[in-house]
């Protein structure tokens, strides 16, 4: 008898549900009763459910289950859903165009985020809460450097560049930079050393 191969089979339509799960889905669909037909779809959403927990973390996660149903079925299985099929047509559309930002960057190693943070930073009225902001931006500037260049960055780069960013705004005076080793290793977890017992 030749051996039957996954090969030879009729391809998944999501394979990270496994066949018996598709095989269940194609039985459902010969059953004659729809409420027969229901009350067994909504055993093997609870099914696919257990196999696949991290969809839980997925806002209505049970929907997205009943989609994948649908799919598994080719949008070929008369049951009651518990919320709106989804539509063959949807699939069939071409997706939106993504319109990329045009506007320029001044500096790209720091990111068009740290540009826009000065700059609401600076219209802030003088206060410690301002020049508080404006060092924790000016050190992500520095973290931000020292991300495409490990060696060394001079302090002296960092605040000509917040000056331009600020556009003359900043007082200079008032930022205090952290040394680039505290940036580096800021956030990083310490290594636990292993205590090996001697043997007697």
């Amino acid at each position: 008898m030749p051996f039957d191969y996954n090969t030879s089979r009729k391809k998944l339509v999501l394979p990270e549900y496994g066949r018996n799960i598709h095989n269940m889905v194609e039985y459902i669909k010969t059953i004659e009763d729809k409420t027969e037909r229901t009350r067994l779809a909504h055993s093997v959403v609870a099914v696919m459910g257990n196999l696949n927990p991290h969809l839980r973390d997925i806002n209505d996660f049970k929907h997205k289950l009943w989609d994948h149903i649908a799919l598994i079925a080719n949008f070929d299985i008369d049951i009651d859903y518990p919320y709106d099929p989804p539509r063959a047509e949807t699939f069939l559309e071409k997706p939106r165009i993504v319109e990329y930002g045009t506007q320029p960057i001044t500096f790209r190693h720091y990111g068009k985020s740290i540009e826009k943070m000065v700059g609401a930073a600076i219209e802030l009225p003088d206060s410690p809460e301002r020049d508080t902001l404006l060092n924790t931006i000016a050190n992500h500037m520095k973290k931000s450097y020292l991300t495409w260049n490990r060696e060394s960055v001079e302090d002296e780069v960092i605040l000509k560049d917040l000056t331009k960013l600020g556009k003359g705004k900043i007082d200079l005076s008032k930022i205090k930079l952290s040394e680039s080793r505290e940036l580096i290793n800021k956030g990083k977890r310490p290594q636990k050393g292993k205590n090996f017992k001697k043997m007697k």
